[in-house]
């Protein structure tokens, strides 16, 4: 009689299979794009320029997507705005100095990302809603792990900080 080896050597299962699909998982991942060093295609004076005009058009119609600033900034008549994917390139910059955030929206199934003036008092609202949240998480690991996990949904796992 033959006996079927259950786990310990491998991928497949093990605490050895478990570390090894971490570290496999993390060095797959896309890295994310460094928004502090993009470059927004015209000289810095320009840019500063079209990204105050942008940012007035903001702050006046408040949260914005892509497509509803492109039409605004058409109907502004930015010079130096070549096309819509040089204004995308210029909010990215702009997102990456500081000047406007990237929020997320969800409507039913779908996602809305929309384009707001950065303030401070957003960051702390940020940082209190980030804060709160782990407040909820130490929690739930206090009372042995049992926190808000719904039935249907998969428990976060941890990943390994380098």
């Amino acid at each position: 009689m033959q006996f079927l080896r259950s786990g310990g050597g491998g991928a497949g299962g093990g605490f050895g299979g478990a570390a090894w699909e971490v570290l496999r998982r993390h060095f797959s991942r896309k890295r994310s794009v460094d928004v502090r060093r993009i470059n927004p295609k015209v000289p810095k004076e320009e840019a500063v320029a079209i990204s105050g005009r942008l940012l007035q058009i903001l702050s006046d119609h408040g949260p914005l997507s892509v497509g509803n600033t492109w039409n605004h900034a058409k109907d502004a008549g930015i010079s130096g705005l070549n096309s819509k994917t040089h204004m995308k390139i210029l909010l990215k910059w702009m997102t990456g100095r500081r000047v406007v955030k990237l929020s997320c929206v969800h409507v039913g199934n779908a996602k809305k990302f929309l384009y707001s003036p950065y303030t401070e008092s957003s960051e702390a609202i940020q940082d209190a809603i980030s804060s709160s949240a782990s407040a909820e998480g130490n929690k739930a690991s206090a009372q042995g792990g049992r926190g808000k996990a719904t039935r249907g949904q998969p428990k976060k796992k941890a990943v390994a900080l380098h």
